[in-house]
């Protein structure tokens, strides 16, 4: 079976973590002090976290990196239970080898109930002197203040354009891919800042042909092209709803996207388009409010045809 290239191209080592140069430095200092304060990674996913965890953990432990660092998902177990069973039966148990202390990764902790985040903090309390916690959080603002003023915060940027480039041509070259210029940017568009999205992608398309255009990635990674999402809005805006509602039931047939998918493009659309920047905030805040309701359950299919219902009246306005 074929690996996984998220996994097979996952940075061993901290020098090899890709765009995330400062927070490197500084993680790579505590690997030189064989000191680690607790730690609290922020940002979007794909940027690095669990990679910074996992390097700093096989540079700090070497050969005994498996006994004294442990990866758990919070979103697998959300409550109290987790916190009482799993990591507290790990963090008090002595660290293996050399090591003065062990460290837990809890990757998605932003999803732990308040209640387990309080049992967290007496944890992190009762056990410092031999463990260490890294929380990798997509909104750091969803951890209590008591966990948060005893950690060392991280904050992780989306990776930029260059070193997704850089680190695509990469594997491409490895894996003896073709990949075509407008192939490479449409992936970059895909990925928006996340290289795990970009490497998936690349894989996705990978598995169909050797060959990497703009077109297969299109095909095979559930995205709409740029200019066919635009014309779905000028269309709405020039006040023809029936042809705009035909122009979104083909995007939602030919590329199998979700209500959220279409939603997020029409989002990113939005920017671009030349109205009055008032036009522009009103249909931000109604894009917002219809994604709102997606996510809360309503039919996908209604509430994006009250989205265009709602351009094609802010067209209306413009004329």
């Amino acid at each position: 079976m074929e690996e996984i290239w998220t996994e097979k191209y996952r940075p061993k080592i901290l020098d090899e973590v890709v765009g995330q140069n400062e927070i490197v430095e500084r993680l790579k200092a505590y690997v030189k002090t064989k000191n680690v304060p607790h730690l609290l990674f922020a940002g979007p996913a794909g940027t690095g976290k669990t990679t910074c965890a996992l390097a700093l953990a096989k540079e700090l432990f070497t050969d005994t990196w498996k006994q004294n660092f442990i990866e758990l998902n919070a979103s697998d177990e959300r409550g109290i239970g987790i916190i009482r069973g799993k990591i507290k039966d790990f963090a008090r148990t002595a660290p293996i080898g050399k090591a003065q202390f062990k460290i837990i990764f809890l990757d998605e902790a932003d999803a732990l109930t308040s209640d387990a985040q309080s049992a967290l903090r007496r944890t992190i309390e009762k056990y410092t002197r031999i463990c260490r916690f890294i929380l990798s959080v997509n909104y750091s603002s969803k951890i209590i203040e008591p966990i948060q003023s005893r950690c060392t915060v991280f904050r992780f940027s989306p990776i930029k354009k260059d070193d997704i480039e850089e680190h695509i041509l990469k594997i491409s070259k490895s894996e003896k891919l073709d990949i075509s210029d407008d192939g490479l940017e449409t992936l970059i568009f895909i990925s928006r800042g996340d290289l795990r999205k970009a490497i998936n992608v690349l894989q996705v398309g990978a598995s169909t042909d050797k060959k990497i255009t703009a077109e297969l990635l299109y095909e095979t990674s559930a995205t709409a092209k740029p200019e066919d999402v635009k014309k779905l809005i000028d269309t709405a805006l020039s006040g023809n709803f029936m042809s705009a509602r035909n122009l979104l039931y083909d995007l939602l047939i030919k590329y199998g996207l979700s209500g959220e998918d279409i939603i997020k493009q029409i989002h990113q659309s939005i920017f671009d388009i030349a109205i009055p920047e008032e036009s522009k905030i009103r249909l931000i805040e109604k894009t917002g409010e219809i994604e709102f309701r997606l996510i809360e359950g309503s039919n996908a299919h209604i509430q994006l045809e009250a989205l265009l219902a709602q351009f094609v009246y802010e067209g209306g306005k413009l004329r």
